[in-house]
Protein backbone atom coordinates (compact mmCIF):
# COMPACT_ATOMS: atom_id res chain seq x y z
CA UNK A 1 0.00 0.00 0.00
CA UNK A 2 0.97 3.63 -0.48
CA UNK A 3 0.92 6.71 2.17
CA UNK A 4 -2.09 7.50 0.56
CA UNK A 5 -4.47 4.32 0.68
CA UNK A 6 -3.18 3.33 4.28
CA UNK A 7 -4.28 6.82 5.33
CA UNK A 8 -7.32 5.91 4.05
CA UNK A 9 -7.60 2.67 5.71
CA UNK A 10 -6.63 4.27 9.09
CA UNK A 11 -9.35 7.21 8.39
CA UNK A 12 -11.93 4.25 7.44
CA UNK A 13 -11.30 2.88 10.79
CA UNK A 14 -11.17 6.42 12.86
CA UNK A 15 -14.46 6.74 10.96
CA UNK A 16 -16.38 3.64 12.55
CA UNK A 17 -15.68 4.85 15.70
CA UNK A 18 -16.76 7.81 15.53
CA UNK A 19 -20.17 6.45 14.05
CA UNK A 20 -20.66 3.59 16.64
CA UNK A 21 -19.73 6.69 19.34
CA UNK A 22 -22.32 8.67 18.24
CA UNK A 23 -24.75 5.83 18.03
CA UNK A 24 -24.34 5.82 21.90
CA UNK A 25 -23.71 9.18 22.60
CA UNK A 26 -24.75 11.58 20.09
CA UNK A 27 -23.31 14.87 19.13
CA UNK A 28 -23.19 15.51 22.92
CA UNK A 29 -19.58 17.27 21.98
CA UNK A 30 -21.21 19.94 20.71
CA UNK A 31 -21.46 21.24 24.18
CA UNK A 32 -17.13 21.46 24.29
CA UNK A 33 -15.74 24.88 24.69
CA UNK A 34 -12.03 25.15 22.62
CA UNK A 35 -10.22 24.44 25.90
CA UNK A 36 -12.47 20.95 26.74
CA UNK A 37 -11.60 20.00 23.50
CA UNK A 38 -7.95 20.71 23.82
CA UNK A 39 -7.99 19.16 27.31
CA UNK A 40 -9.65 15.82 25.67
CA UNK A 41 -6.82 16.30 23.33
CA UNK A 42 -4.25 16.50 26.08
CA UNK A 43 -5.66 13.45 27.92
CA UNK A 44 -5.28 11.07 25.13
CA UNK A 45 -1.46 12.63 24.06
CA UNK A 46 -0.87 12.66 27.74
CA UNK A 47 -1.31 8.87 28.11
CA UNK A 48 0.67 7.75 25.53
CA UNK A 49 3.32 9.51 26.31
CA UNK A 50 3.30 8.11 29.70
CA UNK A 51 3.13 4.81 28.54
CA UNK A 52 5.90 5.35 26.31
CA UNK A 53 8.34 6.53 28.80
CA UNK A 54 7.24 3.90 31.91
CA UNK A 55 6.30 1.13 29.50
CA UNK A 56 3.55 0.53 32.29
CA UNK A 57 0.34 0.61 31.26
CA UNK A 58 -2.18 0.01 33.80
CA UNK A 59 -5.91 0.24 32.58
CA UNK A 60 -4.83 -2.03 29.86
CA UNK A 61 -6.45 -0.07 26.84
CA UNK A 62 -4.01 -0.03 24.04
CA UNK A 63 -2.30 2.84 22.38
CA UNK A 64 -4.04 2.77 18.91
CA UNK A 65 -7.60 3.65 20.75
CA UNK A 66 -5.75 7.04 21.97
CA UNK A 67 -4.84 7.24 18.60
CA UNK A 68 -7.84 7.35 17.06
CA UNK A 69 -9.49 9.45 19.74
CA UNK A 70 -7.17 11.76 18.62
CA UNK A 71 -8.03 11.78 14.90
CA UNK A 72 -11.88 12.06 16.13
CA UNK A 73 -11.42 14.79 18.38
CA UNK A 74 -9.19 16.48 16.22
CA UNK A 75 -11.89 16.55 13.59
CA UNK A 76 -14.34 17.47 16.68
CA UNK A 77 -12.20 20.43 17.57
CA UNK A 78 -12.37 21.67 13.00
CA UNK A 79 -16.29 21.07 13.52
CA UNK A 80 -16.45 23.34 16.49
CA UNK A 81 -14.37 26.41 15.21
CA UNK A 82 -16.25 26.31 12.29
CA UNK A 83 -19.81 25.74 14.55
CA UNK A 84 -18.92 27.21 17.27
CA UNK A 85 -19.80 25.41 20.66
CA UNK A 86 -23.84 24.88 21.69
CA UNK A 87 -25.21 25.33 24.93
CA UNK A 88 -27.22 22.05 23.99
CA UNK A 89 -26.80 19.22 21.80
CA UNK A 90 -27.74 21.49 18.40
CA UNK A 91 -27.04 18.87 15.56
CA UNK A 92 -28.13 15.83 13.99
CA UNK A 93 -25.89 12.77 13.57
CA UNK A 94 -26.29 12.67 9.84
CA UNK A 95 -24.84 16.62 10.32
CA UNK A 96 -21.95 15.25 12.56
CA UNK A 97 -20.87 12.79 10.03
CA UNK A 98 -21.08 15.34 7.03
CA UNK A 99 -19.27 17.71 8.97
CA UNK A 100 -16.62 14.65 9.68
CA UNK A 101 -15.94 13.35 5.97
CA UNK A 102 -15.38 17.30 5.11
CA UNK A 103 -12.77 17.61 7.43
CA UNK A 104 -10.98 13.99 7.03
CA UNK A 105 -10.97 14.74 3.27
CA UNK A 106 -9.53 18.27 3.74
CA UNK A 107 -6.97 16.73 5.93
CA UNK A 108 -6.07 13.79 3.56
CA UNK A 109 -5.22 16.59 1.39
CA UNK A 110 -2.81 18.55 3.33
CA UNK A 111 -1.25 15.66 4.29
CA UNK A 112 -0.89 14.74 0.59
CA UNK A 113 1.08 18.25 -0.30
CA UNK A 114 2.83 17.84 3.13
CA UNK A 115 4.25 14.81 2.29
CA UNK A 116 5.28 15.26 -0.69
CA UNK A 117 7.38 18.52 0.07
CA UNK A 118 8.23 16.86 2.89
CA UNK A 119 9.49 13.86 1.37
CA UNK A 120 7.64 10.95 3.65
CA UNK A 121 10.37 12.19 6.18
CA UNK A 122 7.72 11.14 9.04
CA UNK A 123 8.32 7.42 8.08
CA UNK A 124 11.88 7.80 9.55
CA UNK A 125 10.50 9.48 12.67
CA UNK A 126 10.46 7.87 16.10
CA UNK A 127 6.90 6.87 17.29
CA UNK A 128 7.78 9.03 20.47
CA UNK A 129 8.46 12.15 18.29
CA UNK A 130 4.84 11.89 16.51
CA UNK A 131 3.72 11.68 20.26
CA UNK A 132 5.84 14.75 20.98
CA UNK A 133 4.99 16.85 18.24
CA UNK A 134 1.30 15.97 18.93
CA UNK A 135 1.54 17.06 22.31
CA UNK A 136 3.11 20.71 21.24
CA UNK A 137 0.32 21.49 19.17
CA UNK A 138 -2.13 20.56 21.88
CA UNK A 139 -0.50 22.94 24.01
CA UNK A 140 -0.32 25.64 20.97
CA UNK A 141 -3.83 24.93 20.86
CA UNK A 142 -4.12 25.58 24.48
CA UNK A 143 -2.40 29.00 24.57
CA UNK A 144 -4.56 29.74 21.36
CA UNK A 145 -7.89 29.42 23.41
CA UNK A 146 -6.44 31.72 26.55
CA UNK A 147 -5.69 34.58 23.79
CA UNK A 148 -9.27 34.19 22.66
CA UNK A 149 -8.60 32.23 19.70
CA UNK A 150 -6.26 35.07 18.46
CA UNK A 151 -2.65 34.65 17.12
CA UNK A 152 -0.22 37.42 16.05
CA UNK A 153 2.05 35.82 13.50
CA UNK A 154 1.29 31.56 14.02
CA UNK A 155 -1.13 29.47 11.88
CA UNK A 156 -4.83 29.16 14.14
CA UNK A 157 -6.02 26.57 16.00
CA UNK A 158 -7.25 24.63 12.66
CA UNK A 159 -3.88 24.18 11.42
CA UNK A 160 -2.71 22.48 15.04
CA UNK A 161 -6.05 19.91 14.98
CA UNK A 162 -5.11 19.45 11.05
CA UNK A 163 -1.54 18.22 11.99
CA UNK A 164 -2.23 16.44 15.57
CA UNK A 165 -4.84 14.53 13.30
CA UNK A 166 -2.47 13.53 11.12
CA UNK A 167 0.51 12.82 12.85
CA UNK A 168 -1.76 10.67 14.95
CA UNK A 169 -2.29 8.56 11.60
CA UNK A 170 1.12 8.25 10.79
CA UNK A 171 1.35 6.96 14.19
CA UNK A 172 -1.35 4.35 13.54
CA UNK A 173 0.17 3.35 9.94
CA UNK A 174 3.65 2.68 11.80
CA UNK A 175 1.36 0.98 14.02
CA UNK A 176 -0.77 -1.03 11.74
CA UNK A 177 2.99 -1.89 9.41
CA UNK A 178 4.92 -3.36 12.41
CA UNK A 179 1.22 -5.65 13.10
CA UNK A 180 1.36 -6.93 9.59
CA UNK A 181 5.62 -7.49 9.79
CA UNK A 182 4.97 -9.72 12.48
Amino acid sequence: MNTTQEYEKIISECRKVYILKMKDYGPSWRIMRPQTVNDQLFIKVKRIRTIEMTGVNLVGEDVRGELMAIVNYSIMGLIQIEKGFADAVDMSQQEALRLYDKYADEAKELMIRKNHDYGEAWRDMLPSSLTDIILTKVNRNKQIAANDNRTLVSEGADGNYFDMLNYAVFYLIKLMEKDESQ
